[in-house]
């Protein structure tokens, strides 16, 4: 897929979408359960054999300076792998986010979707994984925090002392709703727009000075289908003199996806636990699409999907 690989990664990187609730379940259930979209798993389809094709343009530059970048990806679901005693889908990625080949890992099940992390990987985003990045059932209006971690090893030496930064980063992700999205693909109604934010701190290591970090990610997912639209927004405070700003953005062409087998979705049910919207619980929290910026290289490090694509 991908919230990015850029999931990013464009990964981050998953795919999906569905119908509100309201319409296909009984009038009870909706006035119950107002503004659930149900069968949120089939916003993201997974099927190995699945193939998207995306074609990207990144702004980027310094604030006084801009530079256009065009580019294609495909991404695909080649099988499975085993990360730490957990079964994975790995989504295969040409060119997330114009940022070359990426194997990005998810595992999907009644409650939510997991981002494992991806291959080539960074340092930065290893000290983040495992994390949710979509809860199932997914709802309207809904928000919850993807990760909150501190004295992170940044993985870069942007003062150039020898040192690697130190880093927090924390990520929130959003259902904002359903709206109709035009991509070369087609319209595609009722798609289900997320966001996902995520704020860095860096710490200059040897002065006092934090250069502050955002990578915000919308994300269009449609029922069947999967990602069909993201863009991406990553500014970095100035440094010296001039700050950073890169804008990416990443649109289905066309796609090819296999029958499915059994759906999770058909019995999902409210998550409870571990993913459950419990403010204290913040093991797995972590960017929508593994959004952020990649420390060692200075690119983004989500798949840029919101995975599955």
């Amino acid at each position: 897929m991908p919230l990015k690989k850029p999931g990013y990664r464009r990964a981050f990187m998953l795919g999906t979408v569905l119908l509100l609730a309201g319409a296909a379940w009984s009038t009870s259930f909706a006035a119950e359960e107002a503004g659930i979209i149900a069968q949120s798993a089939d916003y993201f389809p997974d099927q190995t054999g699945n193939e998207w094709h995306y074609r990207g343009q990144i702004t980027e530059g310094p604030l006084q300076t801009v530079e256009h970048k065009f580019f294609s990806n495909v991404s695909s679901v080649t099988g499975t792998k085993t990360i730490k005693g957990m079964t994975v889908t790995v989504f295969h990625d040409t060119n997330p986010g114009n940022h070359g080949t990426m194997d990005s890992f998810y595992r999907r099940d009644s409650v939510g979707i997991v981002y494992y992390g991806s291959e080539p990987g960074t340092p930065f985003e290893k000290q983040l994984v495992p994390y949710q990045i979509v809860r199932f059932p997914m709802k309207v209006a809904s928000s919850f925090p993807q990760f909150n971690r501190k004295d992170l090893d940044f993985g870069n030496d942007l003062n150039r002392d020898g040192i690697n930064e130190k880093a927090d980063a924390q990520g929130d992700a959003s259902v904002l709703g359903q709206e109709s999205v035009t991509v070369p693909a087609g319209t595609f109604k009722d798609a289900v727009k997320v966001e996902a934010r995520m704020r860095m701190h860096i710490y200059l290591s040897g002065t006092k000075k934090t250069v502050q970090g955002t990578d915000v990610m919308t994300a269009w997912f449609v029922k069947g289908v999967g990602l069909v639209k993201y863009v991406e927004r990553q500014e970095l405070s100035p440094l010296e003199d001039r700050g950073v700003v890169t804008d990416i953005m990443e649109e289905l062409e066309s796609y090819e996806i296999k029958p499915s087998k059994a759906s999770l979705g058909r019995s999902e049910t409210p998550p409870e636990g571990l993913f459950a919207d419990d403010a204290g619980d913040d093991k797995l929290h972590q960017v929508l699409f593994p959004s952020g910026f990649r420390p060692d290289t200075g690119q983004s490090m989500a798949p840029k999907r919101l995975t599955p694509h």
